[in-house]
C-alpha cells in the first residue's frame, strides 16, 4: 500500500513562488507518473500538472498558464510541484497522486493512491 505525504504548504504573496514535496512510501513509487490537483473551496478537484515515471514528459494545465510544473526525484521517491507568479485564485487545498500506469493522465480516476493535501494560501 504506498503512502504519500505532502509538505510545503503555507501562506505566500502573490507573484512568489512556492514548492510542493509529496514523498512516497510503501511501493514501487519510480514506476509509475505522478499528478496533481487542487481543490478549492465550493469547487470540483482540478487537475494541475502531472509528469510520467521517468521524467521524459511533463504536462500541466493550460487554464493556469503554465506556472505549475511538475518534477520527480526517483532515487528520493519524492514528487514536486513547483509554482510561479502565484494568485490568490490559486488559494486551494493541492493533492499529489500516483497513477498505476507509467504514462500521465488527466483525469482524477486514473491515479490510485492520494495523499492528504496541502494547503496553499495566496494572499494579495
Amino acid at each position: 500500500q504506498v503512502q504519500l505525504v505532502e509538505s510545503g504548504g503555507g501562506v505566500v504573496q502573490a507573484g512568489n513562488s512556492l514548492r510542493l514535496s509529496c514523498k512516497a512510501s510503501g511501493g514501487e513509487f519510480s514506476q509509475y507518473a505522478v499528478g496533481w490537483f487542487r481543490q478549492a473551496p465550493g469547487k470540483e478537484r482540478e487537475f494541475v500538472a502531472a509528469i510520467n515515471w521517468n521524467s521524459a514528459t511533463t504536462f500541466s494545465s493550460p487554464s493556469l498558464g503554465r506556472r505549475f510544473t511538475a518534477t520527480r526525484d526517483n532515487a528520493a521517491s519524492t514528487g514536486y510541484l513547483q509554482m510561479n507568479a502565484l494568485k490568490p485564485e490559486d488559494t486551494a487545498v493541492y493533492y499529489c497522486a500516483l497513477s498505476d500506469t507509467r504514462g500521465i493522465a488527466s483525469p482524477p480516476e486514473r491515479y490510485k493512491y492520494w495523499g492528504q493535501g496541502a494547503q496553499v494560501t495566496v494572499s494579495s
